[in-house]
């Protein structure tokens, strides 16, 4: 699954969309039971945390995968986060408070829902969303210039290699979707009565910068795509496909972790195993 990983500076055009994976829901109930099991290892070893971070345009898949691929965990083994319009405490903090206040502790996944990366995307497409940020220096959308984006794209990096220094493992998935299966989607939506509340007039006229979000997300991806938070392009047009890959990607890297096991006994506890089941069988 590596050659999804981003080691390189890449051409979102040249990138697979649409990859079909035979048998792909059964693999993915094989590897969700793994990962399942392998979060419960990762609790009681309680020194790593995991963050799993999905972007994608519009119909790209995410819920559906979210719901899918940590179908298996203990409940209380995984926090999602969905990162809407920030609201007016959430303003009053710098753009990565949100972020950082709902981390996954040591031993837990997290899944953020659209990502800290949204700062920039959507409001590079949108600058006129940064004054709303009411940031020192920012004063007209002209401020909101290509040295503000070096500076942000600067403080994201040293945000990640923080928190990666201090236990936190980072998956960055962005699902791959074409422009074609994303009219397809959305017609969907349209056409589907039960699946109509999901559908935003929004969508249409974000549709229309289609091509500026690809290049929005082509350079984030080659801007902080690092060893200890890499990106991967996960072909987005199939949805049972790319549930698998991104499950395999989290399932096999993690196993190359082999520190990653449940704690020794206490060697007191150890050697008193028997006696302590003979004191509970004879209650």
């Amino acid at each position: 699954m590596n050659n999804y990983k981003v080691t390189s500076k890449i051409a979102l055009k040249d990138t697979q969309t649409k990859v079909v994976i035979e048998d792909a829901k059964q693999k993915l109930k094989d590897t969700r039971r793994q990962l399942g099991a392998l979060q419960d290892t990762l609790y009681a070893h309680g020194k790593y945390a995991v963050l799993v971070c999905l972007q994608g345009m519009d119909t790209a898949g995410k819920d559906s995968l979210i719901r899918e691929v940590f179908k298996d965990f203990n409940a209380r083994g995984v926090e999602v986060h969905s990162f809407k319009v920030p609201t007016e405490l959430e303003l009053k903090h710098d753009y990565l408070w949100r972020h950082y206040i709902v981390l996954p502790a040591r031993g837990k996944f997290g899944v953020f829902n659209r990502t800290h990366y949204e700062n920039v995307l959507v409001t590079r497409v949108h600058p006129g969303y940064i004054m709303g940020e009411n940031i020192p220096d920012v004063n007209t959308v002209d401020d909101v210039n290509e040295d503000f984006w070096n500076k942000r794209f600067d403080q994201i990096n040293s945000f990640e290699k923080h928190i990666a220094e201090n236990g936190t493992l980072i998956f960055k998935f962005f699902l791959n979707l074409s422009k074609g299966e994303q009219k397809y989607r959305l017609l969907r939506r349209l056409n589907k009565q039960e699946k109509n509340w999901k559908f935003s007039p929004g969508d249409l006229k974000e549709r229309k910068l289609w091509d500026k979000y690809q290049e929005c997300y082509e350079d984030a991806i080659n801007r902080t795509s690092k060893p200890h938070a890499p990106w991967y392009t996960i072909p987005a047009d199939d949805k049972p496909s790319a549930r698998y890959i991104v499950a395999k990607i989290i399932l096999d890297t993690l196993r190359a972790y082999k520190d990653i096991k449940e704690p020794e006994l206490d060697d007191d506890i150890k050697a008193n195993l028997e006696q302590y089941k003979q004191q509970l069988n004879k209650e």
